[in-house]
């Protein structure tokens, strides 16, 4: 017998004692330690954990412990419940902190609580099936299944909870984010999220670009830093000085395959859809991201200017959709002030991502404005790849100075959150108009400026019909140099 493995006939006797319930919150809790046997009962994922020494004694009180059979440690495993929580303080422990989370608010939750999270899921995942007596954790595991939680992505349960009271459990999610957060910082996560998988060619641990990349061979490294070499950037055509005999001077060159990356991060859900659609038909690789908190947004923003891909696209496009305040989004957070948005340009100036240098580099943020008398605390959050923390409070915000930086267009539209709180299933008049226009073959053939003062019209008549709390308010700033068309040239 090796060192790790347990005595069958312990898991015999345990499995005896258990009921359903336990059996089911056991194999929960087992989910990441053997992500090939999910569909196993309880006894055949305890002997494979057993045979991969996966599973030691420590372990299977850790479980014991978890589904709170205190009698079954001393009378089966001949340990004390003070022994177990002991060695728990010390880390020796197998099962995940999420998961134990989700099994803790399992248990605090009533089978009607767990009925309207069934009912309010409907809107996020329709197709989700929804049997009369679901527990908690199967809502869980479907909803990981859709992709839409993860230990890094628990905003969508946040939300419900919202809806049905249950302060004290966001308070609870709260925490264990918190402590994940200050977890990430000191060490890389185990955890592979959605992002990654869809990204399968970044690695987390590879620098980011910064400041200084274009000088690398002008200065030596700074301690405890490795040098960077940059591979060579190919430029766009007009920016090489070689010129396509299609392309004019005055004009952007857009004929790459695809015409380039379109990043859309919806917080609110009702946009994703209309905006995938429009942004594939102009020719776009679109990757969109729905429901997530500040954190993921810091790496989802890191990662995809990190993207290879921008070497041979044309331009790049970025739409971000989130309650928030003027100056800054919260994504789905409840206990931070915000993002600031001019954090967001800086991922993608070419100082940060040479790879984007010369081409056009749009940005459409619709802000649903929450009143500052009901923005919670502020916090900390650590963004990667910048030497700075951006610290979400109006006197450190006036300290962000973000370089001026050529071939940005930024369109940024901004609404009562009222308005979505009266429709909470409507989508973005200023999006929805953008989106007419640019599957409109006839209007598509005109400039970004001209489309854009078409849409500048189109929301100031919105505006002439509605009342101040539904009016929306269209800010246009650019860096453009030359004339930008949404359509290959």
């Amino acid at each position: 017998m090796t060192r790790c493995q347990v005595p069958a006939v312990l898991i015999h006797q345990i499995e005896q004692e258990l009921d359903k319930e336990e059996e089911d919150v056991m194999v929960f809790l087992c989910r990441d330690l053997a992500p090939d046997l999910v569909t196993a009962n309880l006894r055949e994922l305890l002997m494979a954990l057993n045979e991969r020494e996966k599973l030691s004694f420590f372990g299977l009180s850790e479980l014991l412990y978890r589904v709170k059979r205190f009698d079954l440690l001393r009378r089966i495993l001949k340990t004390e419940k003070a022994t177990v929580e002991a060695n728990l303080a010390r880390s020796l422990r197998i099962v995940p902190d999420y998961r134990v989370l989700m099994v803790e608010i399992n248990e605090n939750l009533e089978k009607e609580e767990v009925s309207s999270l069934g009912f309010l899921l409907r809107d996020y995942a329709p197709r989700m099936k929804m049997a009369k007596d679901k527990s908690f954790l199967s809502l869980v595991i479907d909803l990981e299944k859709l992709n839409l939680v993860a230990p890094d992505q628990l905003d969508l349960i946040e939300s419900c909870f919202q809806n049905i009271h249950r302060i004290d459990l966001i308070r609870k999610i709260e925490k264990y984010k918190h402590e994940a957060l200050m977890s990430s910082i000191r060490s890389q996560p185990a955890y592979v999220n959605a992002l990654q998988a869809s990204l399968p060619n970044l690695s987390l641990i590879d620098p980011p670009y910064n400041s200084g990349i274009q000088d690398v061979n002008k200065g030596k490294p700074q301690s405890g830093q490795s040098l960077i070499v940059a591979e060579p950037v190919h430029m766009s055509i007009q920016e090489s000085g070689v010129m396509s005999h299609k392309v004019n001077g005055n004009q952007y060159r857009m004929q790459s395959q695809p015409l380039g990356v379109c990043l859309i991060i919806d917080c609110i859900g009702n946009d994703t859809d209309m905006l995938e659609e429009t942004f594939r038909g102009l020719g776009y690789d679109v990757h969109s991201y729905r429901y997530i908190n500040m954190n993921t947004l810091n790496q989802t923003l890191l990662q995809v200017a990190r993207l290879q891909k921008h070497r041979n696209c044309d331009s790049f496009i970025c739409i971000l959709v989130s309650r928030g305040s003027p100056q800054s989004i919260s994504c789905t957070d409840h206990a931070f002030s915000g993002f600031p948005l001019e954090q967001i340009k800086k991922y993608f100036t070419a100082d940060s991502c040479p790879a984007l240098l010369g081409k056009p580099k749009l940005f459409f943020i619709q802000t649903y404005i929450v009143p500052e008398n009901e923005q919670e605390c502020t916090s900390l959050l650590e963004v990667d790849g910048n030497s700075e923390k951006i610290i979400s409070n109006t006197q450190f915000l006036r300290k962000v100075t973000i370089p001026q930086a050529a071939d940005i267009f930024w369109s940024h539209c901004k609404v009562d959150i009222s308005i979505l709180e009266k429709s909470p299933s409507a989508s973005s008049y200023y999006l929805r108009c953008l989106s007419e226009l640019l599957r409109n073959p006839h209007k598509r053939k005109l400039s970004i400026l001209d489309i854009h003062t078409e849409l500048n019209r189109k929301v100031d008549d919105w505006n002439k019909t509605v009342g101040p709390s539904q009016q929306y308010s269209l800010l246009l700033q650019h860096t453009l140099r030359k004339t930008l068309v949404l359509s290959p040239t």
